[in-house]
């Protein structure tokens, strides 16, 4: 592993959250006023700052389509770097969405807002996790599914009944939530708007992921697939972005959806893991609906360390198999990696890299192996005494907040760096390059954009230049898909022949 360069400088803006003013105590609130904040975090200075603003949170645009007609609704998220939350009209209620990372700062806010007269309401992951922690800070808490959970609390405060706890699962149908309201939202100031939700949940139960905290049981739920279709038409955008853990649980419903998708012209992306290449046929049905990217959640390419973790998978031997097949429909992976398993030592950052190199993989993104509590790892690590601290705003995955068992924390740190300083090079961006010569400028503009421009980045998303800069680069991607369709079709009718003759073969054994 090469020596690692010097950390990037962070802007303070990039680092720090806003000041928040002065109290004015005795204010009058705006009655039926609900303001919908998503607090600032600190931006990994390695990372690209465009991830950001890739697409709104889907949570709080949810929240606001359960609000009643009769409130009004507003949206703030401090990451787009236009100052604080507003405070003029006062809203009579607030409600702030609680991450792990950014707790720390949904209380500042919480305590802000409550001081000159708001009522705060508080929901999120974080909530569930560390409910008392989190109640201290709040005139009520929301725990489990906010969209069921946000008309009844509105309610309460105008009848003068607010309760303190807020409690529902996630057993509704799921096709039963209204749509976003995604008119409250800046559109000037992210790629999309059109983040959308087909299915919650997923089929595995990774020890180290957020879905396996303690009391959330969100089974796997499915969306009425023109409810889907319609709210993306509703929004006339040509990207899509979808935020699924994973859209590709049930192949069945993800073909459906593809075949509703393509007649709309759009192009789109979605979280999957690689066993979505089980079937070569589902892959050109995605293509053909207009998917042109996948992120895909690796985690290692150790076969103990998914183990450990118990996430089901394909064998590791057999991903780059499955990422020639996604490339082969013009399908982009962005692969996610998890560093500091107890399986990994300090060889893995360069032999993780180097896989990613030899596979092209157009996008890679890697995080400290991060125990959130609540979850199993947590609790293993804490059981083993190697929990450092419960400085929450370090569980970010780019910090290292526990004892790894074959290498140092300093190994740990220093190796995560240089995975993102070897990938942003340019020599790793060239390598990684399409073997299509037709893709490789379209590869290298948003390789540079995305990646090496983290100065500009901040530029644009001050000045709310985002769209204007990035959709261009969309729209160019999306006319080159449409006209690469027909190819598509032709190597669909290969694979869909070479599968059908294996499920021949799989019959007669």
């Amino acid at each position: 592993m090469a020596e690692l360069r010097r950390s990037p400088t962070l802007p303070k803006d990039m680092a720090i959250a806003p000041t928040l003013g002065p109290i004015r105590s005795g204010r009058a609130v705006q009655l039926r006023t609900a303001l919908l904040v998503n607090p600032f975090y600190a931006k990994d200075p390695r990372a690209s700052f465009g991830k950001h603003v890739l697409t709104p949170t889907l949570a709080l645009t949810s929240i606001a389509g359960a609000t009643p007609p009769h409130w009004h609704v507003r949206y703030w998220d401090e990451n787009l770097l236009q100052g604080p939350p507003p405070i003029d009209p006062l809203p009579q209620v607030v409600g702030i969405s609680v991450h792990l990372t950014f707790a720390r700062r949904a209380y500042e806010l919480a305590a802000w807002y409550r001081a000159h007269g708001s009522i705060v309401i508080l929901g999120g992951l974080h909530v569930l996790s560390c409910p008392e922690e989190a109640l201290e800070h709040a005139d009520a808490i929301a725990i489990g599914d906010g969209v069921q959970l946000w008309p009844s609390i509105l309610s309460d405060i105008e009848h003068g009944t607010l309760t303190r706890h807020y409690t529902a699962d996630y057993s509704r149908p799921y096709a039963l939530d209204p749509p976003p309201r995604r008119a409250i939202l800046p559109r000037e100031s992210f790629l999309t708007t059109t983040s959308v939700i087909a299915t919650r949940g997923c089929h595995n139960r990774c020890g180290f992921c957020y879905l396996s905290t303690d009391g959330l049981h969100m089974p796997y739920r499915m969306r009425e697939v023109q409810q889907v279709v319609d709210e993306i038409a509703a929004d006339g955008q040509p990207y899509v972005v979808f935020v699924d853990n994973n859209l590709g649980s049930r192949p069945a419903y993800l073909r459906k959806l593809c075949e509703a998708l393509r007649p709309l012209g759009i192009i789109w992306s979605a979280a999957v893991t690689i066993d979505v290449t089980d079937d070569p046929t589902l892959v050109r049905d995605m293509a053909r609906a207009g998917c042109t990217g996948v992120f895909v959640g690796f985690e290692s390419l150790n076969e103990g360390n998914l183990t450990d973790a118990r996430k089901r998978t394909p064998a590791p031997v057999d991903y780059a198999r499955r990422v020639e097949l996604l490339h082969r429909y013009g399908i982009q992976v962005n692969g996610s990696f998890v560093l500091g398993f107890d399986h990994d030592g300090p060889d893995v950052f360069a032999r993780t890299v180097e896989w990613i190199e030899d596979n092209r993989l157009e996008c890679a993104t890697f995080h400290i192996l991060t125990p959130y509590p609540g979850t199993p790892l947590f609790r293993q690590l804490e059981t083993q005494g190697r929990i450092l601290h419960r400085d929450w705003d370090r569980y970010d995955t780019a910090h290292v907040v526990f004892q790894p068992k074959h290498m140092s924390c300093d190994e740990l740190d220093r190796g995560y760096a240089w995975c993102y300083d070897r990938l942003f090079s340019h020599s790793s961006i060239w390598k990684r390059r399409p073997s299509d010569s037709r893709a490789v400028l379209a590869y290298l503009a948003m390789s540079y954009l995305y990646k090496r421009s983290n100065r500009f980045w901040r530029l644009l998303i001050r000045h709310r230049l985002t769209a204007a800069v990035w959709r261009p680069l969309i729209e160019h991607s999306r006319q080159r898909h449409l006209k690469l369709r027909p190819r598509l079709e032709t190597l669909g009718a290969a694979d869909e022949a070479a599968a059908r003759a294996s499920q021949c073969v799989s019959a007669g054994v």
